[in-house]
């Protein structure tokens, strides 16, 4: 049977909604279906797409393909002893931690999102909050099954050349269909949070790197239009998961139910918001009242998982508040050691009154194996920048030149704008990936919006 087709034409656009192009969309539900759907993509290839979290084009293929993989989605088996699930690449971590909390098990990496699918995921070797003491998403991944270009599928196993060009290769070795995926055990769905404000961008720093061996998370916001003696100044937000003895006795629900998963919802941002609404005037007050509000310091507070990892989950379409112009997110890291570049970085944004609300910086652990993965040893700053900004695009380019200059990169998962020619510098594994591309995919099935404007 046929894959499902939408629409002929479909148009499509990174969570940013920016440079919205049109393919065809299909929606296959068996391994089969995918495979037809590959081989039957026409000149322009294909490329998978899951929950469209992407920020950039990562997921978009003007003129050609589009695998929506969501339904791809079944859990195929869960070892609630070893704590091992094997599922579908279509399943999303909202849906993992669903049916894994009751037995007493956890994703071991979540962004800020858990509407990303396990295949986009290991896609974009996500990062969350614990990467300095559990690396990236795809070291928790010991196989994986992938339709390549020739219509094989193949069981890859982790630690070859292949699993590390897949990871974080941006779905451009192949269509990833479930994989294995090793899990943290957990006595509770709670989280013991500390919480704790930092006078300015180097009071921050000393504080993250003299107590973050403490804490499985770690997380900064931080205020990007603060100038002066406050540049930088942030909220420090860091935790574990609680155990059960946490749990006042008072509290008899949740001792009833300790594994309980109840992920709160506000109404959906509106479809139509004001260009403009979020300026820096707007974005300022709202800065100044979540600092000013922050407790000075605050110790073993009880959160829910999705108030402590995904609180804008709670806000259906949240990405609509920055008007039909979207918007841009741009994360770079820098090793330890270029910590003036970061102050320079940081600084230039403030002074060039970058509207940022949604500023996050943390510190980063030992690099992975992936090739195209992003992280590495450092400190990296992610912040969203309405798209419309003046100038916004010259602006971060000499950010770029700052980020290579230090021996830094920017996420490829994120990007939307980034010059080519900055790539092989900022990626050393780029050949190796390529010429792994060239092999596997050498009529190059397997592309998209973001790989020709890179050139990967």
């Amino acid at each position: 049977m046929a894959a499902e087709t939408h629409s002929p034409l479909a148009p499509l656009t990174g969570w940013g909604r920016t440079a919205p192009t049109l393919a065809r969309v299909h929606r296959p539900r068996t391994y089969e279906e995918a495979s037809e759907a590959v081989r039957a993509c026409g000149a322009r290839g294909s490329i998978a797409r899951g929950l469209g979290r992407a920020y950039g084009d990562a997921a978009q293929n003007a003129g050609g393909s589009v695998l929506d993989m969501t339904g791809l989605d079944r859990v195929r088996s869960i070892d609630a002893t070893a704590g091992v699930v094997v599922c579908d690449a279509g399943v999303s971590l909202h849906r993992l931690m669903e049916v894994l909390l009751p037995l007493g098990w956890f994703v071991p990496v979540t962004p800020g999102t858990r509407y990303v699918t396990v295949g986009g995921a290991i896609g974009a070797d996500i990062h969350g909050k614990n990467h300095h003491v559990s690396g990236s998403f795809a070291r928790h991944v010991t196989s994986l099954e992938l339709l390549t270009a020739d219509g094989e599928i193949r069981t890859v196993a982790a630690g070859t050349d292949l699993f590390d060009a897949t990871a974080g290769g941006m779905g451009l070795t192949g269509v990833i269909l479930s994989a294995t995926l090793r899990l943290v055990p957990v006595e509770t769905s709670l989280m013991s949070v500390d919480t704790e404000r930092a006078t300015d961008l180097d009071d921050l720093m000393a504080r993250l790197t003299a107590t973050d061996h403490r804490y499985r998370y770690s997380v900064a916001w931080i205020d990007l239009l603060a100038r002066g003696a406050a540049t930088g100044r942030s909220v420090l937000t860091r935790g574990d998961h609680a155990p059960y003895d946490a749990i006042p006795v008072r509290d008899r629900r949740a001792r009833r139910a300790p594994l309980a998963f109840r992920p709160g919802r506000l109404p959906a941002a509106p479809a139509l918001v004001p260009e403009g609404l979020l300026g820096r005037t707007t974005v300022g007050l709202f800065n100044e009242i979540w600092y000013r509000r922050a407790p000075r310091r605050r110790t073993g507070e009880l959160q829910r998982i999705s108030t402590f990892f995904h609180p804008l989950d709670g806000v259906p379409h949240w990405n609509r508040i920055y008007g039909r112009g979207g918007f841009v997110q741009y994360q770079f890291v820098v090793g330890y050691g270029q910590e003036e570049t970061l102050r320079r970085v940081v600084k230039r944004i403030a002074r060039r009154g970058c509207p940022s609300f949604l500023a996050v910086l943390k510190r980063f652990g030992e690099e992975d194996p992936g090739w195209l993965s992003f992280p590495v040893p450092g400190w990296t700053l992610a912040l969203d920048i309405p798209a419309g900004l003046s100038g916004l695009g010259a602006f971060l380019d000499e950010l770029d030149e700052e980020v290579v200059g230090a021996g830094g990169r920017v996420y490829l998962a994120k990007d939307s704008r980034l010059r080519p020619e900055l790539l092989h510098a900022m990626y050393p594994r780029l050949a190796d990936f390529q010429a792994l591309r060239a092999v596997i995919d050498p009529r190059s099935v397997f592309t998209s919006d973001l790989s020709r404007r890179l050139a990967l």
